[in-house]
Protein backbone atom coordinates (compact mmCIF):
# COMPACT_ATOMS: atom_id res chain seq x y z
CA UNK A 1 0.00 0.00 0.00
CA UNK A 2 1.61 3.28 -1.00
CA UNK A 3 1.67 6.21 1.74
CA UNK A 4 0.07 9.64 1.16
CA UNK A 5 2.11 11.82 -0.02
CA UNK A 6 -0.07 15.27 0.09
CA UNK A 7 1.20 17.83 1.95
CA UNK A 8 -0.37 20.47 3.57
CA UNK A 9 2.52 22.46 4.42
CA UNK A 10 5.38 23.56 2.69
CA UNK A 11 8.72 22.33 4.05
CA UNK A 12 10.88 24.61 5.82
CA UNK A 13 12.89 25.50 3.09
CA UNK A 14 10.06 26.68 0.47
CA UNK A 15 8.74 28.73 3.03
CA UNK A 16 7.88 32.58 1.97
CA UNK A 17 10.69 34.08 3.09
CA UNK A 18 9.93 38.07 4.32
CA UNK A 19 13.30 38.83 4.41
CA UNK A 20 14.22 37.95 1.02
CA UNK A 21 11.69 39.09 -0.45
CA UNK A 22 12.28 42.59 1.24
CA UNK A 23 15.54 42.69 -0.47
CA UNK A 24 13.41 42.09 -3.54
CA UNK A 25 11.00 44.63 -3.39
CA UNK A 26 13.72 46.92 -2.36
CA UNK A 27 16.33 46.26 -5.05
CA UNK A 28 13.81 46.47 -7.60
CA UNK A 29 12.28 50.15 -5.95
CA UNK A 30 15.81 51.63 -5.84
CA UNK A 31 15.91 50.52 -9.67
CA UNK A 32 12.90 51.84 -10.52
CA UNK A 33 12.88 55.08 -9.22
CA UNK A 34 15.61 56.50 -8.46
CA UNK A 35 16.08 60.21 -9.79
CA UNK A 36 12.10 59.76 -11.22
CA UNK A 37 10.41 62.66 -10.67
CA UNK A 38 6.11 62.58 -9.53
CA UNK A 39 4.05 62.49 -12.66
CA UNK A 40 0.61 61.75 -12.23
CA UNK A 41 0.33 60.61 -16.14
CA UNK A 42 3.09 58.37 -15.64
CA UNK A 43 2.12 56.58 -12.23
CA UNK A 44 -0.43 53.88 -13.67
CA UNK A 45 2.34 52.64 -15.81
CA UNK A 46 5.00 53.01 -12.92
CA UNK A 47 2.91 51.04 -10.67
CA UNK A 48 1.95 48.01 -13.27
CA UNK A 49 6.09 47.81 -14.34
CA UNK A 50 7.34 47.91 -10.67
CA UNK A 51 4.31 44.91 -9.57
CA UNK A 52 5.55 43.15 -12.54
CA UNK A 53 9.05 43.32 -11.82
CA UNK A 54 8.39 42.35 -8.34
CA UNK A 55 6.04 39.57 -8.96
CA UNK A 56 9.00 38.11 -11.45
CA UNK A 57 11.64 39.12 -9.00
CA UNK A 58 9.79 36.71 -6.11
CA UNK A 59 8.64 34.35 -8.32
CA UNK A 60 12.68 33.18 -8.96
CA UNK A 61 12.59 32.22 -5.30
CA UNK A 62 10.72 29.81 -6.04
CA UNK A 63 8.11 29.12 -3.19
CA UNK A 64 6.52 26.16 -4.11
CA UNK A 65 2.73 26.34 -4.43
CA UNK A 66 2.36 29.64 -3.39
CA UNK A 67 0.32 32.46 -5.09
CA UNK A 68 1.52 35.62 -5.02
CA UNK A 69 -0.12 39.56 -4.98
CA UNK A 70 1.95 42.43 -5.51
CA UNK A 71 0.38 45.89 -4.42
CA UNK A 72 2.11 49.19 -5.57
CA UNK A 73 0.76 52.47 -4.58
CA UNK A 74 2.77 55.73 -5.57
CA UNK A 75 2.05 59.29 -4.46
CA UNK A 76 3.38 63.02 -4.47
CA UNK A 77 5.89 63.70 -1.73
CA UNK A 78 4.04 66.43 -0.73
CA UNK A 79 4.94 66.47 3.73
CA UNK A 80 1.39 64.86 4.84
CA UNK A 81 1.26 61.74 5.68
CA UNK A 82 -0.58 58.57 4.41
CA UNK A 83 -1.46 55.68 6.19
CA UNK A 84 -2.45 52.08 4.51
CA UNK A 85 -3.84 49.08 5.43
CA UNK A 86 -4.76 45.40 4.04
CA UNK A 87 -6.62 42.90 5.91
CA UNK A 88 -6.98 39.45 4.59
CA UNK A 89 -8.09 36.16 5.54
CA UNK A 90 -5.43 33.65 5.18
CA UNK A 91 -3.46 30.59 7.23
CA UNK A 92 -1.17 32.09 9.76
CA UNK A 93 1.17 29.42 9.60
CA UNK A 94 1.65 29.28 6.07
CA UNK A 95 1.27 32.64 4.39
CA UNK A 96 2.91 35.48 4.33
CA UNK A 97 3.97 39.09 3.57
CA UNK A 98 7.02 41.66 2.76
CA UNK A 99 6.70 45.18 2.41
CA UNK A 100 8.68 47.93 1.60
CA UNK A 101 8.76 51.76 1.26
CA UNK A 102 10.75 54.51 -0.94
CA UNK A 103 10.82 57.74 -1.05
CA UNK A 104 13.00 60.96 -2.67
CA UNK A 105 12.44 64.26 -3.12
CA UNK A 106 9.63 63.84 -5.34
CA UNK A 107 7.31 60.94 -4.45
CA UNK A 108 6.50 58.10 -1.90
CA UNK A 109 6.33 54.39 -3.02
CA UNK A 110 5.11 51.57 -0.56
CA UNK A 111 5.00 48.38 -2.00
CA UNK A 112 3.61 44.89 -0.64
CA UNK A 113 4.30 41.49 -1.39
CA UNK A 114 1.92 38.90 -0.26
CA UNK A 115 2.67 34.94 -0.19
CA UNK A 116 -0.43 32.66 0.05
CA UNK A 117 0.14 28.95 0.35
CA UNK A 118 -1.89 27.24 -2.14
CA UNK A 119 -3.26 23.93 -0.76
Amino acid sequence: MAENTYSIRPAFQHRFKTAIVKGKINNVLKEELTNKLYDPEEVPNMTKKIAEAIKTEVKECAFERYKLVVQVVIGEQRGEGVKMAARCFWDADTDNFAQEVYINESLFCVAAAFGCYFY
